[in-house]
């Protein structure tokens, strides 16, 4: 009978052992690999060192191409009958923008009715000439002196229609303003019924061509030695904020601005949808090349997680790692890195976050 606690306790231990050899094989965890599904739409991208960049980033506006803008002057002052075109229009060349009755267009006209009977008089005093030269009443001197009246009083006339076309002068003493190039109205300063002086010195319209157009940025003085001709530039807008248009600095004004303490540089940017209109403001970020190489990786590649930045490390779809890395500095879709990467190894750039959630939850 004193056997049995023995036996007892000895059956519990050898439970007790086995039940301890077992656990570690519950605790085993499984490897994560990536799914075919989702290894077709995963895309990775090298490290690679590249020259570092700088951005600087100023203030500025959206301007018209001086070479395509054009003022419209009146050459003649008088009443305004009719303005055909409002501001922001379109309008091609030869187009009618407005009509004036005018005085002096009357004046015109009655020089160009003087002309054309000061052409038929002489075209007659020639043809008399001619005739008496012929019937030996004259002499020949007299003939080519009619005939030189002749030109003179033709080349008048044409000088009279030329300016007729150039000025756009209709019967009735009307005087018609043309567009003189295609493009879009940036400026009106004339309104049906207004009165214009003779003397009148501003324009009338401003005419513009904005299929390419210039942002201008004021640089601070600070930075005037970081921005050289040919650097790339990159341009957004209030209106269109998620639009990047990019160009590089064409110009500099080597001059500083005495209001505003800065010195204007020019960007030249393609608008063929006409979306960049002049006077807007724009945000210009101005990007340039460091003496100095670094691992760069594309900025999407990177998971920012409890105030630290992480890559996802590809190898293979059994083989992807979380590591931990330090970011030196961001320009654009470009992220530099100082610590964490090495050159050629694999970043994965899209799916990045479902990877990043399934290892480490």
């Amino acid at each position: 009978m004193r056997f049995v606690p023995y036996i007892c306790v000895a059956g519990l231990l050898s439970l007790y052992a086995c039940g301890s050899k077992a656990a570690p094989e519950s605790d085993t965890r499984e490897t994560f690999v990536l799914s075919d599904n989702m290894l077709q739409t995963t895309t990775t991208a090298p490290a690679e060192m590249q020259q570092l960049r700088n951005e600087l980033r100023f203030y500025g506006s959206i301007t018209a191409d001086n070479n395509k803008l054009t003022e419209v002057y009146p050459a003649v002052g008088g009443n305004v009958l009719s303005v055909n075109v409002e501001l922001g229009d379109y309008v091609k060349k030869g187009q009618l923008l407005a009509t004036i009755r005018s005085t002096e267009a009357a004046g015109f006209e009655k020089d160009l009715s003087d002309a054309e009977n000061d052409v038929i008089v002489a075209k007659n005093n020639w043809k008399i000439a001619q005739e008496l030269y012929n019937g030996k009443l004259n002499t020949e001197r007299d003939v080519m002196e009619a005939r030189s009246m002749y030109d003179k009083a033709l080349s008048q006339l044409n000088r009279m229609k030329e300016t007729f076309m150039i000025y756009s002068i209709k019967p009735g003493a009307i005087y018609e303003i043309r567009s003189p190039m295609n493009g879009f109205i940036i400026e009106k300063n004339i309104n049906q019924d207004m009165l214009l002086r003779s003397d009148r010195s501003d324009n009338i319209f401003d005419i513009a061509e904005i299929d390419e157009v210039w942002a201008i940025a004021n640089v601070n003085e600070a930075d005037i030695n970081q921005v050289k001709l040919g650097v790339d530039a990159y341009v957004t807008t209030l209106t269109y904020p998620d639009k990047v248009y990019a160009g590089k600095v064409d110009k500099i004004f080597n001059i500083i601005d005495p209001e505003t303490k800065a010195m204007k540089v020019r960007v030249k940017l393609h608008n063929e949808d006409f979306l960049l209109k002049p006077q807007m403001r724009a945000n210009i970020r101005i990007a340039y090349a460091e003496d100095r190489r670094m691992i760069s990786i594309p900025a999407s590649a990177l998971i920012f997680d409890k105030s630290k930045n992480f890559v996802m490390v590809f190898k293979d779809r059994y083989n992807i790692e979380t590591r931990q890395v330090e970011v030196y500095r961001q320009v654009g879709d470009v992220a530099y890195i100082s610590s964490g990467l090495n050159e050629n190894e694999k970043v994965v750039t899209h799916n990045q976050l479902y990877i990043y959630d399934a290892i480490n939850d």
